[in-house]
């Protein structure tokens, strides 16, 4: 209870000084405005942006001319006679190198050396420390965030 008296003495006091501070300190004059259309603020820039592009879209489009075809005789394509002629053009293909072709001989190939491995020493496990751990506080704990 004491809290409100508190509240209410001081929001008394400060609403008291507010009335006779209008009543004592004076007016500020109020302007007239000629034309309350005006913008009061006005910004300009420094700043020159390039020049307005205009599209004429009143000219008729250009269409290019049709290419006048010689042979309408000429038959289409088919998928047989293209990888037939794939095949045909790889069956005149000739190795680059006949050498590669050859098998390996076994003999050539033999197993390289193994060298015997060193194996190092695990080094010691760092020593741990052990610290007590806070409790969690409401919602905030490690696994939120």
């Amino acid at each position: 209870m004491p809290l409100a008296q508190y509240f209410f003495l001081v929001g008394g006091v400060l609403l008291a000084l507010l009335l006779i501070s209008d009543a004592y300190l004076p007016k500020l004059p109020v302007t007239d405005r000629a034309n309350p259309d005006l913008p009061i603020i006005r910004i300009y820039s420094d700043r020159k942006w390039p020049k307005r592009l205009v599209y004429n879209t009143q000219l008729p489009t250009v269409i290019p001319a049709p290419i006048a075809n010689t042979d309408t005789r000429a038959a289409p394509v088919t998928v047989a006679d293209a990888s037939a002629k794939a095949r045909e053009a790889f069956a005149h293909l000739q190795p680059s190198d006949a050498n590669q072709l050859q098998p390996p001989d076994p003999e050539k190939r033999k197993p390289p050396l193994q060298r015997k491995r060193k194996i190092a020493k695990r080094p010691a496990a760092p020593t741990t420390i052990r610290l007590a751990q806070r409790p969690q506080f409401g919602f905030f704990g490690r696994g939120i965030w």
